[in-house]
């Protein structure tokens, strides 16, 4: 695997490199060696985060943990990123899907113990045609962290949701 570290209001000492390369080093076992990760690390007053972000065959395995220790952190994604490859494995098993990036031996042998995914509820409403804005609107009314809605400017279906520090995203499709 190709580790590339880079750094956001830190400096990446020796320690912090080593302890990168030792827990996500364990994930070698899964992928080929010509597998590129990406790791950023950042501080933010007492937030200490790592992103990891792992692009695999027409899917990309990520990753972002906070704690007020950066050593914590790394722990913490490297537990994320393998939980995600499980569910990842299951995903290509299921669907009778090539492995790209990940070793013949991972995808041959159960590394990893199965964990299907389940879905245990589902919803149908109408979507009426508003504006981002509305749609925001309405999801805070709600009290949910995302909305479906149909665009009234693009008549597309767009996902608006909340993000941190009281910001909105939109999700739409790509023409």
């Amino acid at each position: 695997m190709n580790i590339t570290i880079s750094g956001k209001n830190i400096e990446i000492t020796e320690g912090l490199k080593h302890a990168i390369n030792e827990k996500l080093g364990k994930l070698e076992r899964y992928f080929t060696p010509d597998t590129d990760v990406i790791v950023t690390l950042s501080v933010e007053k007492e937030r200490q985060k790592i992103e990891v972000t792992i692009p695999v065959k027409g899917s990309i395995i990520r990753s972002e943990q906070v704690s007020n220790d950066m050593y914590v952190s790394i722990d913490l994604v490297e537990e994320v990123i393998e939980r995600q490859l499980r569910k990842y494995k299951n995903k290509i098993v299921d669907k009778h899907q090539t492995g790209g990036n990940f070793q013949k031996a991972y995808m041959e042998n159960d590394y990893l113990e199965n964990e299907e995914i389940k879905i245990i509820r589902t919803k149908k409403f109408d979507i009426k045609p508003m504006y981002p804005e509305d749609a925001c609107v309405q999801m805070e009314l709600l009290g949910h962290n995302f909305f479906v809605f149909c665009n009234a400017e693009t008549e597309e279906v767009n996902v608006v949701y909340k993000r941190k520090g009281n910001t909105y995203g939109l999700i739409e499709p790509e023409a």
